[in-house]
């Protein structure tokens, strides 16, 4: 039973190293949705006050 324990372990910790770096990952592709979505709103606001003071050409 005391080999075991070792064993059981390291196998946890290979699962939590590997969990970690999954979470990581997700964390990467957060910041770039997130880098996204801020451009996205920032060029829609443009877009909506160049409308409104008359920035188009009509």
């Amino acid at each position: 039973m005391k080999r075991a324990f070792p064993l059981v372990l390291i196998a946890f910790l290979c699962s939590t190293l590997s969990s970690c770096e999954l979470i990581g990952g997700i964390f990467k592709a957060g910041v770039w949705v997130g880098v996204i979505v801020v451009v996205v709103v920032v060029a829609l606001l443009i877009w909506i006050l160049a409308k409104i003071f008359g920035g188009g050409n009509g």
